[in-house]
């Protein structure tokens, strides 16, 4: 089986953290760096939007006069966990409830630049937003002190480039949540994916679109240790080859797929890497037979690369599930549509979501459009295709867990379709 190529660039240099020294540095810098890079962008929007109104700071603020405010949202929430409550749980009797969502009724918002900060009421939904988006506001201040919104200006989706025309069909697959070694993974399952992947299942017809599958793109999630194991405590010496069984089960699936084409891995949450973002590539040591292919990318999370000219973004899903925990949509894919439109990846980090403290650069920063948007490690599959004002045109796709739904997702280049490969080992009648 002749399989075909595509051109593949890495663009994941923002993401690795090389040379940085951890020296005590408190997280206002990313704060500072991020508003500094969106009111730059906010601005340039104000003449076009709101002609002949002053734009002005907190501090500038004059009651009843209208003008148009930009900065960084925060967003106060009664259900969002503390530290205190946690070391009040462990000294009741009775454990506090710990809810999906912590969205309450009661939640508002406040508008901070460097010169102060300001509650908002009026035309701004709170639970849409969540603290570290950075907008435009156009509004006037209250007798109560209070800045009435009139009108929310977002930067909205960055430029993009034209996306590339692409002749024939060649096919990207992505897969998440495999779970290596937890009690819901399928070794069969996932078997059957590698054999269709490489060619060793199905007619010829099945096997003719296998040889146009290009890249494996696995997001995050890739293996189970058992809570007991991650406790802190030492693991005794008979437990130790138990922590070390998922990855190296992987590791065999993995060199069937890397010894017939390309596959990038990336961290997840559960997986041996760091927990804050972005995550650092897992450790070519961890897989000593498929690294030894040069097919073989360990990736960080987030991910970003071409193929083909075909622009990629995507994460395992943290930036997501934080959303989904502090805010509201109608389902995940209006999550990912909101970061695009606010032109950050993760604009919960660093208030709820780990992220390293920058000191110079905000690395989630979206500057150029994306053609594709994964997100790994969802409940369960969607896609759409999101379309700007500009012409902009962005395949968003959210990726379920493998090991629950037996799905993987498959993109083709040519004209950004998405099918799904369904894998299931149920003999029920």
């Amino acid at each position: 089986m002749e399989r075909k190529q595509a051109d593949y660039s890495n663009l994941d240099e923002r993401y690795t953290i090389q040379g940085e020294r951890y020296q005590g540095q408190q997280y206002s810098h990313i704060y500072y760096t991020r508003l500094h890079h969106m009111r730059t962008l906010l601005h340039a929007l104000v003449p076009s939007r709101k002609p002949h109104l002053p734009v002005t700071t907190v501090l500038g603020l004059e009651e009843g006069k209208d003008c148009v405010l930009v900065g960084t949202l925060y967003k106060h929430m009664k259900l969002k966990p503390s530290i205190l409550d946690e070391y009040s749980k462990e000294r009741s009797a009775i454990p506090l409830v710990k809810p999906h969502n912590f969205m309450h009724s009661d939640d508002n918002l406040i508008l901070e630049d460097e010169s102060g900060r300001v509650a908002l009421a009026g035309a701004i939904p709170p639970a849409a937003y969540v603290t570290g988006v950075v907008v435009a506001l156009h509004g006037k201040e209250t007798s109560a002190g209070n800045f009435l919104v009139e009108d929310v200006m977002e930067a909205g989706l960055p430029p993009q480039t034209v996306l590339p025309s692409i002749n024939e069909d060649k096919y990207v697959v992505f897969v998440s949540g495999l779970s290596v070694g937890s009690s819901t993974f399928n070794p069969l399952q996932f078997q059957l994916l590698i054999d269709h992947i490489t060619g060793h299942l199905g007619d010829e017809n099945e096997q003719a679109i296998a040889s146009k599958i290009v890249r494996v793109v696995v997001a995050g999630n890739s293996v189970h240790i058992a809570p007991k194991f991650l406790n802190g405590q030492t693991v005794a010496a008979k437990d130790q080859p138990r922590i070390a069984e998922p990855i190296k089960e992987l590791d065999i699936m993995l060199t069937q797929l890397v010894a017939s084409l390309p596959v990038d891995i990336m961290p997840g949450c559960n997986d041996p890497a760091n927990f804050a973002l972005p995550q650092q590539p897992l450790h070519r040591c961890l897989f000593s037979g498929a690294s030894t292919y040069n097919t073989f990318s360990s990736c960080p999370n987030p991910h970003q690369f071409d193929l083909d000219n075909v622009k990629f973004i995507g994460t395992s899903g943290q930036n997501i599930d934080d959303l989904y925990r502090y805010s509201d949509a109608k389902d995940r894919l209006e999550f990912m549509e909101r970061t695009l439109k606010w032109r950050h990846l993760a604009p919960t980090a660093p208030n709820s979501l780990g992220c390293y403290p920058y000191t110079d650069k905000d690395p989630f920063l979206i500057e150029t459009c994306p053609h594709v948007y994964f997100v790994g490690n969802q409940d369960r599959y969607e896609t759409r295709l999101l379309k700007g004002t500009e012409k902009q045109q962005v395949r968003l796709i959210s990726i379920p867990r493998f090991c629950e739904s037996g799905i993987a997702v498959m993109l083709n280049l040519r004209n950004l379709e998405c099918s799904t490969l369904s894998f299931s080992t149920s003999f029920d009648a």
